[in-house]
């Protein structure tokens, strides 16, 4: 999923538009680098250029994560947790996670206010339409859009052009997802809990398992979610949904107001960092954890370390903010343990969720734990088939 390089395509001679620094796709990595930038006066004299295939004027997806304290975009937040559940076969537990709250942005709101702010920069330029190629040339990079050519002193790309080139032992799965948001004609849900993970719903087409963002007592988002290697049709994660509030709420009427879906790629393929000149961010740029999705934290970490050596040194190559290998590691373990059925992520999360505490397994899971700690993670799971899954990977 790298950008098409070009090779001798674009002569010096010819005209092209230029930039400091040009931004491909608004979306949450494109804006996210971008805030930061604004919010640091270093860049107010820097021409730069955010492009993307169309305005953004729906509320297409939601991003929840995990956060302690303030986060750079907690004045978006549309609703936030002190408590999580996780329910599997035969358990269910009701977690106090803190020092860590479980926050929620909603897409629409994320760009309102994105765009209210970019708006007021004179030195910002927005346009429409396709990027079509993108070539790291000295001095800078050079992006194909709308069939002209535009170069930038750097360019920082978050569009997925193509699949990746998948070698022995990456693996490649998808987190698909359909949700709904409801509203009951009587109270449902205890608005002060987010419940994470369900996983008592069919477990045929991979893992599965229900999520719920409950928003008041009567108003919630309800996601029917899959780890595998396919999408599935409209119809099975209708029926699944349909199913799973007949359960819920026994009888109480609802109505949907809004809908979403998504598919987000879970792989332990290394996306590179940047190539010459092109700078790649969000999914593109490895900030997707393979083995869970999330998404939103990698991205604010990874763009506060590229602005931040930007200020400090004048370019923005920095390792800071991509993944650990030991963790890497980790994620290509378990991804080869759903990719080869040897064990359904119902029983690893269930696990995981019934013998740690929130506290450190999302301390795990953003990659910051210490190898004391990682130990305790990994004795919660059956020895031989991880084993036997560490080998495989440690062997490629």
């Amino acid at each position: 999923m790298n950008p098409p390089l070009l090779h001798s395509s674009f002569e010096s001679s010819v005209a092209a538009e230029e930039y400091d620094y040009i931004i491909t796709g608004a979306g949450c990595a494109g804006l996210s680098l971008l805030m930061r930038m604004i919010a640091n006066r270093q860049f107010a004299e820097k021409k730069i250029l955010l492009v993307d295939k169309e305005p953004k004027q729906k509320n297409d997806r939601t991003w929840c994560f995990w956060d302690k304290g303030a986060n750079f975009f907690e004045t978006v937040l549309y609703k936030k947790w002190d408590k999580i559940s996780v329910r599997g076969d035969n358990f269910s537990k009701a977690l106090d996670i803190g020092p860590y709250q479980y926050k929620m942005i909603r897409g629409i709101d994320f760009y309102q206010y994105c765009f209210s702010v970019i708006e007021m920069q004179s030195n910002i330029t927005i346009r429409y339409g396709v990027v079509e190629k993108l070539e790291s040339v000295a001095g800078g990079a050079i992006m194909r859009f709308n069939n002209e050519w535009i170069k930038g002193g750097f360019i920082f790309n978050s569009i997925l052009f193509q699949p990746p080139p998948l070698k022995t032992k990456d693996y490649f799965l998808l987190q698909h997802f359909k949700g709904w948001v409801i509203e009951t004609a009587l109270p449902a849900f205890d608005d002060t809990v987010a419940l994470l993970m369900d996983f008592n719903v069919d477990q045929q087409y991979g893992t599965a398992f229900i999520y719920i963002m409950p928003f008041s007592a009567n108003k919630a988002l309800i996601e029917y979610t899959f780890f595998s290697a396919q999408v599935l049709s409209d119809e099975v994660y209708d029926t699944g949904l349909q199913k799973y509030l007949h359960q819920l709420l026994a009888g109480n009427p609802y109505t949907i107001t809004e809908k979403e879906s998504g598919v987000i790629p879970m792989t332990n393929y290394l996306f590179p960092a940047w190539q010459g000149n092109i700078i790649n961010i969000g999914t593109a740029g490895g900030q997707t954890k393979a083995s869970s999705g999330y998404t939103f934290q990698f991205i604010q970490k990874r763009t506060a370390a590229i602005v931040e050596c930007m200020i400090r040194k004048g370019h923005p190559f920095t390792k800071k903010g991509i993944t650990p290998g030991r963790f890497h590691f980790y994620d290509s373990v378990l991804l080869h343990l759903l990719a080869n059925g040897q064990m359904g992520g119902d029983v690893i999360f269930s696990k995981l969720f019934q013998k740690c505490s929130a506290r450190l397994i999302f301390k795990f899971l953003d990659n910051e734990t210490s190898l004391a700690e990682d130990l305790t993670i990994i004795k919660t799971f059956p020895v031989l088939p991880f084993s036997k899954a560490a080998i495989a990977q440690l062997f490629k």
